[in-house]
């Protein structure tokens, strides 16, 4: 279906273009936007070996455990299945500590990497409820100090890249809370329904 999509408005910007005759300007941004595609890759790539690289050294330095009891009471509660796997928690943790730095590159593989931890543990085809709220917590990305955002502000010649700190809070929490909640309902309804069909 991706693909019937991505044909449509390739085949509609090409018709456009000629029926205004920018076929010029749409070749010229073609490519401008075939470049940026792989500085994109090439930058993305190099940071997800990065921040795998530094994954495996705070499991094996225990950092990742570390993380893990002290989140462990917000851990514990969101996700129940993985109360007794410090490893997954561990991950789970690392991850949430990228987003609330606001360091979403970093986040990415952290992210990845308990997402396969997760599925490891319950294999099937369908995603455990586990792995569907990490991806809402992910989602949402509550941020308490946004970097990569006062970057791109301060690129841009903003005089205060930190001024919309509340705003961020705010639409960050609201989202992250919404989420979960409407997880956690879905999840007590699907086991109401489980209960109710098992007697």
């Amino acid at each position: 279906m991706i693909n019937y999509i991505w044909f449509g408005m390739i085949a509609l910007s090409i018709l456009c273009a000629s029926l205004n005759g920018r076929l010029d300007q749409l070749s010229a941004a073609l490519l401008d936007g075939a470049s940026d595609a792989v500085e994109l890759s090439i930058f993305l790539l190099g940071s997800m070996c990065a921040w795998l690289g530094f994954l495996r050294i705070a499991e094996e330095s225990g950092l990742t455990r570390l993380l893990a009891r002290c989140f462990s009471p917000v851990i514990d509660r969101l996700f129940p299945d993985y109360r007794n796997d410090p490893d997954i928690k561990g991950k789970i943790c690392m991850n949430v500590t990228a987003n609330l730095l606001g360091l979403g590159n970093a986040a990415t593989p952290l992210g990845l990497s308990a997402m396969k931890a997760m599925a490891e543990k319950s294999p099937g085809a369908l995603p455990s409820r586990g792995m569907i709220l990490f991806v809402v917590v992910n989602t949402a990305s509550l941020q308490l100090l946004p970097v990569n955002m006062a970057a791109m502000r301060a690129s841009c010649g903003s005089a205060q890249p930190f001024g919309i700190l509340p705003q961020i809070w705010i639409s960050s929490l609201g989202a992250l809370l919404a989420g979960v909640a409407f997880c956690k309902l879905a999840e007590r309804r699907q086991e109401r329904v489980r209960r109710e069909g098992a007697l």
